[in-house]
């Protein structure tokens, strides 16, 4: 698995997300590619703010013991996997808003590093190592880039 923390990862990925267009059609799914840019957002929101309620402490046990592996591991997401009714974005959005939104919290993740994540809370997840937090974001973009071509 690739490293955000790394500066090379963190500019290959944004200049996947400059490649995308106001019209980019998905290769599967549903999200238009505003839709994706915010739904890729998400997972930075519930990083650094408290915006998105945490789940309650029935759920997230349930995330923790059933969830928590299959999104922190190495193994690609497939296509066409459900997503969290949280993470859905139903109404459209302002493209270039969110791709800036999108590129502006991957940098900010690169540049505080791993020793920001290391131990980090998630609140889904509970504690995690960088090597899980970087699994995370980089499986979840590199999921959603492809899906959309780039």
């Amino acid at each position: 698995m690739k490293n955000i923390f790394e500066k090379p990862v963190t500019d290959e990925l944004i200049a996947r997300i400059e490649s995308l267009k106001p019209d980019s059609q998905p290769i599967w799914g549903k999200m238009s590619v505003d839709q994706m840019l915010a739904h890729c957002a998400m997972a930075y929101e519930m990083a650094y703010t408290d915006k998105h309620p945490k789940p309650n402490a029935v759920m997230r046990f349930l995330l923790k013991t059933f969830v928590k592996s299959g999104v922190v591991n190495e193994k690609p997401y497939p296509k066409n996997a459900r997503t969290a009714p949280v993470f859905i974005i139903a109404d459209r959005r302002d493209f270039e808003k969110e791709k800036k939104k999108l590129i502006d919290y991957i940098k900010k993740t690169q540049e505080l590093g791993t020793s920001y994540f290391e131990g980090k809370e998630s609140p889904s997840f509970g504690t995690m190592t960088a090597k899980e937090w970087n699994n995370l974001f980089y499986k979840h973009l590199d999921h959603h880039l492809t899906q959309f071509g780039v």
